[in-house]
C-alpha cells in the first residue's frame, strides 16, 4: 500500500527546529549550465573556513562535459548570505572551469570575458541597472501561468503596478524574494507587478560592472523562493501567445562621459553605435526573443532599431529626466527575461566604448 506524499512546510518545520553546532555551516555552490541555466549543490564546511575552497561536478549531467571526461572545476568567485539555511551558511557564485593544467575557462563560463570586458574600459566606469521581468507559473510542472484558472484572465490594463487579490496575483512571492535578496546581501532596489497578470518584476542596481553578479544570484533566489511557495518560474520571452506582454530584461547603462556635465552628447553617441550593431546584439540578447519583440505590447520590431525619449515603445529610451538634464543614462529595452546579464553587458561595453 502506497503512503501519503506530503511536501509540506509544516513537516519539515521539526528538522528546521533541530539545533545545529556553529561549527558547521553549509556552502551551496552556484554555477550556470550548458544551457544558461542555475543548478547549486551544497557542501558542509569548518566554521570560518573564509574562500570556500574549489569543487567539482558531473558535467555530463548538466550539458558541460562528456561521461568520459565529466568533471568540470567550480571556483567560487561571490559569496552571499544564504536565507534558506541556518547561520552563517553561505550561496557562493561560482566560474567553471576545464580540468586542465592551465585551468582554462570552460565555453560556458560568460562570467569570465565579461570580467575581461570590464578591464580594458575600467576607466570609463559602467554602471548598470537591471529590470528582471518574470512569470509565475503553476507548480513544480509548469503547467502555464498562475493567473490562468479555470478561465482566461481578464485583458491587460488593472494589473501593472496592481493592488487587491484579482489584480496583484502572486505578491507574496515577490515579498519574500525580495526580503531574502536584502538578506543575501543583494543590491535589489525595488519591485512591482507588471502587464500581464501574473507577471512580476525586480531591478537590481544601481550595479559596478562586476556587480552583475547579482542579477545571477538574485535569479537563484528567486527560483529557490518559489519552491517553498509551489510554483514555477517562467522567464520565457513570451509565456503566453496572444495579446499579452512578454518579459524582458531591460538594461539601464551608464558611463562616467554620460554622468558628466553635457553627458547627453556622450548618450547620443552610444545610441548611434548601438543602432550600427543592432543585428549583433540580437545574437546574445536571448533565445526565442523574435517572439517578443515585434512592434506590439511595449516593443520595437526585433528587424528594426529605434530611439526616442521617454518611448517605451523604441529599442532603446532616453528616460524624461535625462533628457531634461541632459546627462545619465539610457535604457536598452531589446534584451529578453532570459537572456545572459554577462554577454548582454559585455556587448553593450564592446559597443559603445
Amino acid at each position: 500500500m502506497a503512503h501519503p506524499v506530503s511536501l509540506s512546510a509544516e513537516v519539515s518545520k521539526k528538522y528546521d527546529s533541530l539545533s545545529v553546532s556553529d561549527e558547521y555551516l553549509m556552502v551551496e555552490y552556484v554555477w550556470i549550465d550548458g544551457a544558461g541555466k542555475l543548478r547549486s549543490k551544497g557542501r558542509c564546511v569548518k566554521s570560518g573556513i573564509g574562500i570556500p575552497p574549489d569543487w567539482s561536478f558531473d558535467g555530463s549531467s548538466t550539458g558541460q562535459a562528456t561521461g568520459k571526461d565529466s568533471e568540470v572545476l567550480l571556483k567560487p568567485v561571490k559569496s552571499y548570505s544564504d536565507p534558506f539555511r541556518w547561520g552563517d551558511s553561505n550561496l557562493v557564485l561560482c566560474e567553471t572551469y576545464y580540468p586542465d593544467e592551465k585551468e582554462t575557462p570552460h565555453v560556458s563560463n560568460t562570467r569570465r570575458a565579461f570580467m575581461n570586458t570590464l578591464k580594458r574600459v575600467k576607466d570609463s566606469e559602467p554602471w548598470f541597472g537591471i529590470e528582471q521581468e518574470y512569470v509565475l507559473l503553476h507548480g513544480g510542472h509548469l503547467r502555464g501561468p498562475l493567473a490562468w484558472g479555470h478561465e482566461t484572465p481578464a485583458p491587460q490594463g488593472p494589473y501593472y503596478c496592481s493592488v487587491g487579490a484579482e489584480n496583484a496575483i502572486g505578491r507574496r512571492v515577490a515579498e519574500a524574494h525580495l526580503r531574502a535578496c536584502l538578506y543575501a546581501g543583494i543590491k535589489i532596489s525595488g519591485i512591482n507587478a507588471e502587464v500581464m497578470p501574473g507577471q512580476w518584476e525586480y531591478q537590481v542596481g544601481i550595479c559596478a560592472g562586476h556587480e552583475i553578479d547579482d542579477v545571477w544570484m538574485a535569479r537563484y533566489i528567486l527560483q529557490r523562493v518559489a519552491e517553498d511557495f509551489g510554483v514555477g518560474i517562467s522567464f520565457n520571452p513570451k509565456p503566453m501567445n496572444g495579446d499579452w506582454n512578454g518579459s524582458g530584461a531591460h538594461t539601464n547603462v551608464s558611463t562616467k562621459q554620460m554622468r558628466a556635465e553635457g553627458g547627453y552628447l556622450a548618450i547620443l553617441d552610444a545610441v548611434k553605435k548601438l543602432e550600427a550593431n543592432h543585428a549583433d546584439h540580437m545574437k546574445v540578447y536571448g533565445h526565442g526573443n523574435e517572439r517578443r519583440l515585434t512592434g506590439a505590447h511595449e516593443t520595437a520590431p526585433i528587424d528594426k532599431f529605434s530611439w526616442g525619449v521617454a518611448d517605451r515603445g523604441a529599442s532603446v529610451r532616453i528616460p524624461r529626466q535625462v533628457y531634461l538634464e541632459q546627462k545619465g543614462y539610457l535604457e536598452d529595452r531589446r534584451p529578453a527575461a532570459n537572456c545572459d546579464p554577462y554577454l548582454v553587458c559585455a556587448r553593450i561595453l564592446d559597443t559603445i566604448l
